[in-house]
């Protein structure tokens, strides 16, 4: 039998109006340090956003922001300062809580047996699609 491995997730949140607490799920970032994994998914629908009217949305602007995250998770320095640092301590910095345009739910533990990419896809297609 396989083993277990621990694993935490969180949901990445596009929030046009903090202070209304709207959002729209826009991708999931999962993190095992067992497996030394860290990684996100992440897709802008536009009919989503635009079912918030706003005119000043930057799809862009949100999909530059998302990208940062990406590079972040991926280390190194295309990541900048926080892409410097260890795989903990890079999810912690993604998941912390924040006042922005960009937000992390709280974060989830769970146990999986099969490769942490199948459940990322796993989790996005359920959280995203």
């Amino acid at each position: 039998m396989q083993d277990k491995h621990v694993y935490e997730y969180a949901v990445i949140r596009f929030m046009p109006k903090v202070e209304r607490e709207e959002f729209i799920n826009v991708g999931v970032i999962l993190f095992s340090k067992p497996l030394k994994f860290l990684d996100l998914k992440y897709q802008v629908n536009e009919k989503k956003l635009n079912a918030f009217d706003l005119v000043d949305i930057d799809k862009k602007g949100i999909e530059a922001y998302l990208n940062t995250w990406k590079l972040i998770c991926e280390g190194g320095a295309k990541g900048g300062v926080i892409g410097e640092q260890d795989l903990p301590s890079r999810f912690r910095w993604l998941t912390a809580t924040r006042s922005t345009l960009i937000q992390s739910s709280k974060v989830h533990p769970g146990l999986c047996i099969e490769e942490p990419e199948e459940i990322l896809e796993r989790l996005f297609e359920k959280y995203v699609l």
